[in-house]
């Protein structure tokens, strides 16, 4: 369903460590209406909730919204640790385009392209 690259893998057990989680925490990732393109991503540590999906990789737990699937499927989960841009980054296919920051997107619609929209352009995100 998703996958982290080896940078992902590394900072999520750093942080999991960090905070000490318990051996059955990870990262709950899901999706709720807000962001500057409508959909935002959530993330947080902690354990799963009982209809979450669970991915696996390398030892580390990404925990999956049910209600997030859709939007979900089939994601690149990154770590960037740019001077500017720091934190896990989502690569996703579901995406008709994403805000600058990267923490908020639009869902694509089938056959549909959207029309430019300078207010998603990176300038305006906070």
């Amino acid at each position: 369903m998703i996958t982290l690259t080896d940078n992902a893998v590394q900072e999520l057990r750093a942080l999991l460590a960090a905070k000490k989680a318990s051996a059955s925490d990870g990262l709950r990732l899901g999706v709720q209406r807000g962001g500057c393109a409508g959909l935002q991503y959530v993330m947080k540590v902690g354990a799963s909730e009982p209809e979450d999906t669970v991915v696996e990789q390398e030892g580390v737990r990404v925990f999956l919204a049910p209600d997030s699937h859709e939007h979900l499927r089939g994601c690149h989960i990154d770590y960037s640790s740019d001077l500017n841009d720091i934190g896990f980054k989502i690569v996703n296919p579901n995406a008709a385009r994403s805000c600058g920051c990267g923490t908020s997107f639009e869902p694509k619609e089938e056959g549909i392209v959207p029309p430019t929209d300078p207010a998603l352009d990176g300038t305006t995100c906070s």
